[in-house]
């Protein structure tokens, strides 16, 4: 790894927290829209499987510094499965052609499904006791909102790619 991939990780796990910590949009109840997610995108894009660094480390420190919860083992395992597994998809995928971009939003959409929506779910369902049937409702929506911001980030990088932004 590199200084420049270093620093570049670091500065986006920062983005990551004061996104996702600072800046929250509230939908339903406690899920809100967050923005952190936007960060996670443009490190899965630009630094492939190395994004999940963004990912896992910008939610544990995010959930330990600014909830009064603290660490959540479900938000950190949704974002190691997202990024590991985006990651992979972005590097495998490549270019910038239509059907590239397309190929990407799919696999976002289907990794933060899987990540956010089914395995959260599962181990909030066992840790706290919750009915499946009513966290997969609250996840499905969580899980929805993650995708939307994570694609927003794909299209925030493929403008600086450009050198648009």
């Amino acid at each position: 790894m590199t200084t420049k991939k270093l620093s570049g990780l670091a500065v986006l796990t920062a983005l990551y927290c004061v996104l996702g910590a600072m800046v929250k949009i509230p939908i339903i109840g406690a899920i809100s829209l967050d923005l952190g997610y936007i960060a996670f995108a443009i490190a899965c894009e630009k630094y492939h499987t190395w994004g999940v660094v963004v990912g896992a480390v910008g939610c544990a420190f995010e959930s330990i510094m600014f909830t009064p919860y603290g660490f959540s083992i479900s938000w950190f395992v949704a974002n190691v499965i997202i990024g590991i597994g985006c990651g992979v998809a972005y590097k495998f995928i490549g270019g910038d052609g239509f059907t590239n971009k397309l190929a990407k939003a799919v696999t976002t959409i289907l990794f933060v499904l899987i990540g956010v929506g089914l395995v959260k779910t599962i181990i909030e369902c066992n840790l706290y006791a919750i009915p499946f049937e009513v966290k997969i409702v609250k996840n499905a929506v969580a899980s929805t909102l993650d995708s939307i911001t994570m694609l927003i980030g794909l299209f925030i990088y493929g403008r600086i790619k450009q050198g648009e932004i």
